[in-house]
């Protein structure tokens, strides 16, 4: 539903106080005048620079600068049978002041009187307490794939420089995420680049955007399945609920799987080769960036990275030990205040409920380290237990390295310099079979069970470039 519609609804049910989130206030504007056209509605839009401009009117005098007489002159805009909304442009700013925030608790208050609209347009929602009761919160949404492709053929006007058919999907995807303002910039950079409007640019601009947010990063890497050794299960089972056609089965889209092991058992780089096999942009999700200094900023951060990742669906939303940043959160109240906690409800809330086209990928040393609620049914498709790679998986790591390096090092002669994991943490490791056993699916094995402890490990690693680890 546009923002538009949604903000008739509202105000013809007389919500006089309404708090539009949005990074993109000249479109948000002008979805306000066109409805304020339509139903003549008057319209008055202030902020710092410029003052208090109403619609059809010359703009205020100097002195229109002052917030307090914005809300009070809503007021004059009043007629006997109208409606009149006033839009205040980036007015978070202004709301530590006593005087502002009891301004408009009496304007909203008396809003329903005389039909006058008080709009906070900001790209953040920091309500004071005294107003929290008074204001509805609407979310700008960024634009979708149709409004993207509106915007490509508003700049792509030459022929040629717009791909068409299959050609024009990857583009479309490419920008999901992107506000119409950088859409706009990124299709314009590409045309001055090549003539013609390719992805590749638009992910340059879109990874320079997600740095700029410092909440999620995005993985371009060049990582494949054929340069991990063993996790055949796995591949399988992820590719299979990545690539099947999602109109067969629209309520039941793929979420993400768990993956517990040892360290160096290729959890991370199956994760990272997963968007590379599947076409799919990988998003990195560090949980301790989250995390803020000021109160409310951490929830805040989170519900923010939470909707980038579902903008930017389809994708892969990649988590990495992520027992390390949520081990605390049972003891979160005594430790800092609960804000651990809140993150993580806020987490397992969006695992559970997100409709996107989202799939997560957390990866696990230590299971033992984790609420047990995050781990339980419908939060993922499955929870696959990485094990030390067996004889054969070892076999086919050493030829991958023989191929890829052309090293001529005898592997006896190589195993002389390394004491394997199996035997300098085989403690931890024993402890984390015993859990997965009849608990985790086999990354090797497709639908089966562990029933018992495999006596032969049965998963491959990740290869490395040094030989000795294998």
């Amino acid at each position: 539903m546009s923002l538009s519609k949604r903000l008739g609804e509202y105000v013809r049910a007389c919500f006089t106080g309404l708090w539009i989130q949005s990074h993109e206030h000249d479109d948000a504007l002008a979805e306000l005048a066109e409805l304020c056209r339509q139903e003549d509605w008057r319209l008055a839009v202030w902020d710092i620079d410029r003052g208090l401009q109403v619609t059809g009117a010359p703009a205020e005098p100097a002195g229109g600068q002052d917030p307090l007489s914005a809300i009070r002159a809503l007021n004059a805009l009043a007629t006997s049978d109208g409606t009149a909304i006033l839009v205040l442009t980036n007015f978070h700013r202004f709301l530590n002041s006593a005087e502002i925030v009891q301004a408009l608790v009496r304007q909203i208050t008396t809003g329903k009187q005389n039909r006058t609209f008080v709009v906070v347009l900001a790209p953040v929602v920091q309500i004071p307490t005294e107003l929290e009761r008074l204001f509805v919160v609407l979310e700008h949404d960024l634009p979708d794939q149709a409004q993207l492709e509106q915007i490509a053929r508003g700049i792509a006007t030459e022929t040629g420089e717009l791909p068409e058919g299959t050609q024009l999907q990857p583009v479309i995807e490419a920008a999901a995420g992107l506000t119409r303002y950088e859409a706009e910039g990124a299709f314009s950079l590409s045309l001055v680049r090549h003539g013609q409007i390719q992805p590749d640019t638009i992910w340059e601009l879109k990874s320079q955007t997600l740095k700029k947010s410092g909440l999620l990063s995005l993985h371009r890497g060049g990582e494949r399945f054929d340069a991990l050794g063993g996790l055949e299960a796995l591949k399988s089972f992820c590719l299979r609920a990545l690539r099947r056609d999602g109109h067969e089965r629209p309520q039941a889209k793929p979420r993400g799987v768990l993956l517990l092991g040892v360290p160096g058992t290729g959890k991370s780089a199956f994760a990272k080769a997963l968007g590379a096999e599947t076409g799919r942009p990988t998003l990195l999700l560090d949980v301790g960036s989250l995390m803020g200094s000021l109160v409310g900023q951490t929830e805040q951060q989170t519900r923010q990275a939470l909707r980038i990742a579902d903008a930017m669906s389809p994708a892969i939303l990649f988590c990495d030990e992520i027992e390390k940043a949520l081990s605390g959160a049972a003891s979160s109240g005594q430790t800092d205040s609960g804000v651990t906690a809140r993150m993580f409800g806020s987490l397992l809330t969006w695992l559970s409920d997100h409709t996107s086209d989202v799939f997560f990928v957390g990866t696990c040393n230590d299971i033992s380290k984790l609420p047990p609620e995050f781990s339980r049914a419908e939060r993922f498709d499955a929870v696959f237990f990485l094990d030390l790679p067996s004889a054969q998986q070892r076999w086919a790591i050493w030829k991958l390295y023989i191929d890829h390096f052309a090293l001529d090092v005898p592997l006896v002669e190589a195993a002389q310099n390394v004491v394997p994991v199996a035997r300098t943490a085989h403690e931890s490791v024993d402890r984390l079979r015993k859990w997965a056993s009849g608990r985790c699916l086999s990354a090797e094995q497709p639908g089966i069970f562990r029933a018992e402890p495999a006596a032969e490990p049965k998963v491959g690693r990740k290869v490395s470039r040094n030989p000795s680890q294998n």
